[in-house]
């Protein structure tokens, strides 16, 4: 396995960058999971993604710490609501108060820092801009913006050594083509987790956002929905 031949994967514990790592290890990629414990009030999701991380064969994962709950802002991040039973349609429209302000830029940033060490130059994300709850930094402009980013602001970049490419394989996939594409790429989705709000046991509300997007997928291919919910 050469160097440009590793890759930095996100791996949330979720559908899309469960599905995201699988891809990219058909595509040849030794991936390198990265993931994040940052305050998320569901942080059940680290388990799953330790789970997803260790049924695909990959051995190199890090969980790095980054304590977003300093600033707020966010239902995932601060004593605010999650939104429940917003109708599927308006779910993409205007930025919900699930958003947690520049998250992807900072998980970003932070892959971009481990691919520099290991020499690697792509970075794997699963951000989806159909079915998906209407975040600025799920859009195809900001993953432009942020490559052309990453070959200024790195040494690897500046001297050449590198070209930073950012892979989003699910980006213009609504969530019953992901469901599918992750089960033909070997994605155990019993492992997943993508409810905001959770019980203390780590079952799904059903309600959030994230839930109501989950299950409309699943209604919408052959495959059963294995996940766990309150009711």
């Amino acid at each position: 396995m050469t160097p440009n031949k590793h890759a930095v994967a996100l791996a949330s514990g979720g559908i899309d960058s469960s599905t995201a790592m699988a891809i990219a290890i058909k595509q040849g990629f030794l991936i390198h999971a990265l993931s994040f414990d940052y305050g998320q009030r569901h942080r059940c999701e680290l388990d799953a993604a330790k789970n997803v991380v260790r049924s695909l064969g990959i051995e190199d994962h890090v969980i790095a710490p980054i304590d977003l709950r300093a600033f707020g802002g966010s239902a995932l991040t601060d004593d605010i609501d999650v939104p429940k039973n917003r109708d599927i349609s308006r779910i993409s429209d205007g930025i919900p108060v699930t958003y947690v302000p520049a998250r992807n830029t900072i998980f970003l940033s932070f892959a971009l820092g481990w691919c520099e060490i290991l020499k690697a130059q792509d970075i794997f994300l699963g951000v989806n801009a159909i079915d998906y709850s209407g975040y600025p930094d799920c859009r195809p402009e900001f993953l432009e913006a942020y490559e052309h980013l990453a070959n200024l602001a790195t040494k690897a970049g500046v001297e050449g050594s590198s070209r930073y490419r950012i892979h989003a394989p699910l980006l213009q996939m609504s969530k019953a083509e992901i469901i599918r594409a992750g089960s033909e790429a070997g994605v155990d989705f019993a492992l997943t987790h993508s409810c905001y709000d959770p019980s203390p046991e780590g079952l799904a509300c059903g309600a959030c956002d994230s839930c109501i997007l989950r299950r409309k997928g699943f209604e919408e291919t052959t495959i059963p929905d294995p996940t766990r919910y309150r009711s």
